[in-house]
């Protein structure tokens, strides 16, 4: 079922069904992605057009923020659950390693993205790798993209994980997730960094409690500061909509 907080339509499932909706869309083998969504997403998505069709063209949208499933608890279809792409990434590799799917690994830091895949396949050595790649912190050219897209598609993997950042990667791979054949993408930010440890996960009883955002703004205030105030004034925004429609 989907429920729509502040313009955005998520699917209402919990961790173990966002893993049955992965399951099934790699076994459709049609090409298709999903997106796991945070409050950052809604306020990316609120303001930029290009955002309504990626997410309207989504197999399906997963919420990583519980502020959204807080929300949409006033709604007739509660969100379970936050259903977090740092954990996802370590779930969709044991899902792999078991169905024998492959996985391409784009994105990130040089260096990151492989350090990510050699430690995810440590960790599921029956996990295929069907490629690594980070390509540089600019703009590519035509020829380059071009390039960079047929490897993906030769490759044929199962699973292709974007790490490009937000709404980069969303963007991305909604331009071209026709054209590579992969039956599942999903942009996983900074994903890869939490594998390798770059990044600490906050412990899980602050994650349960919705406050692993400010663990993070902790450990990384100056980067992590700017960001998390448009959010903060994004989500003060959305609440006044919310009690102006009430009234």
């Amino acid at each position: 079922m989907s429920v729509n907080v502040w313009g955005v339509p998520f699917t209402s499932v919990d961790y173990d069904g966002g893993m049955a909706l992965i399951e099934d869309q790699i076994e459709s083998r049609v090409p298709g992605y999903f997106i796991t969504a945070n409050m950052h997403y809604l306020m990316v998505s609120d303001a930029d057009h290009r955002m309504r069709r990626v997410n309207t063209d989504a197999a399906f949208i997963l919420a990583d923020g519980m502020p959204i499933v807080w929300r949409s608890r006033s709604t007739n279809c509660p969100i379970p659950e936050r259903v977090a792409g740092s954990d996802l990434i370590y779930s969709i590799s044991e899902l792999a390693a078991k169905k024998n799917y492959s996985i391409y690994f784009l994105g990130g830091a040089p260096g990151v993205a492989q350090s990510a895949a050699d430690i995810l396949q440590q960790k599921h050595p029956r996990m295929r790798i069907a490629g690594v790649e980070s390509p540089p912190f600019r703009e590519l050219t035509a020829l380059e993209e071009a390039e960079m897209t047929e490897r993906i598609r030769t490759a044929k993997p199962d699973i292709l994980l974007v790490a490009f950042g937000q709404p980069k990667g969303e963007l991305w791979i909604h331009k071209w997730y026709q054209k590579l054949e992969v039956p599942l993408s999903v942009q996983l930010g900074g994903s890869f960094n939490f594998v390798t440890g770059e990044i600490s996960r906050s412990p899980q009883w602050v994650a349960r409690i919705g406050m692993e955002w400010f663990y993070r703004f902790y450990k990384e205030p100056l980067r992590l500061g700017p960001r998390y105030v448009k959010n903060w004034l994004f989500l003060a925004k959305a609440l006044f909509r919310d009690a102006t429609n009430r009234w």
